[in-house]
């Protein structure tokens, strides 16, 4: 399915590799590009940075392995977001500590780079934070072990919304899709050999934050 732009996630994985790779000022080979997206075909990822051509959202020199770099849109208008800590996509996990934030995932320990272009539209930048996964319940979402998530924080979400949920009664978090039944809450993995977590609505939860953007 293509995002906005023509994106697609995949689209949105190579984009973010190359920014963080180009920061580094040694632009990755299409094999590393593909190791980092999850593309076992090199032939695939050169279809994707095609198309990112087209777009005019790299400039590469196909002669090439490591010419490519991002345009100057894209390279200039970045977005910094915190990295607040982890989520599990997979069980809830436990807390780290007492008095950690309101996810309990600690202090801001570092920040991801983001092209502003990527981002929602009429989203409030300065809002935004980042979280890493966790775990493998959210995989057919796209979503996998050590994933970064941007989140916008929110208390409320409707069904079928990605969201960062707090359970005060476990003293967990988990990252799930959230459905709201008649007598109780079901946070929904996108992963079909692991079943839903229920939740009594006499148990207290709090959504914490929508997934916007992988």
């Amino acid at each position: 399915v293509r995002t906005r732009r023509g994106l697609t996630e995949r689209h949105r994985k190579i984009i973010a590799y190359l920014n963080e790779r180009i920061s580094t000022g040694y632009p990755p080979s299409i094999r590393e590009i593909g190791e980092a997206v999850g593309i076992t075909s090199t032939s695939v990822v050169t279809y994707y940075l095609k198309q990112l051509t087209e777009m005019g959202m790299i400039e590469r020199d196909a002669k090439f392995s490591r010419a490519v770099r991002l345009t100057d849109p894209i390279s200039r208008d970045l977005v910094k977001i915190p990295i607040l800590g982890p989520i599990a996509a997979g069980e809830p996990m436990l807390v780290p500590s007492p008095g950690a934030s309101y996810l309990g995932i600690g202090n801001e320990m570092d920040a991801v780079d983001v092209a502003r272009s990527l981002l929602p539209s009429g989203e409030k930048n300065s809002e935004l934070f980042a979280l890493k996964v966790k775990g493998e319940s959210m995989i057919d979402a796209m979503i996998n072990d050590g994933d970064i998530i941007i989140m916008k924080p929110v208390i409320k979400a409707n069904n079928g919304e990605m969201v960062a949920i707090w359970l005060p009664n476990r003293d967990e978090t988990t990252l799930k899709y959230f459905y709201k039944e008649k007598d109780r809450y079901r946070l929904q993995p996108a992963n079909p050999t692991m079943g839903p977590i229920l939740i009594d609505k006499s148990e207290p939860l709090e959504i914490k934050g929508k997934v916007v953007m992988v």
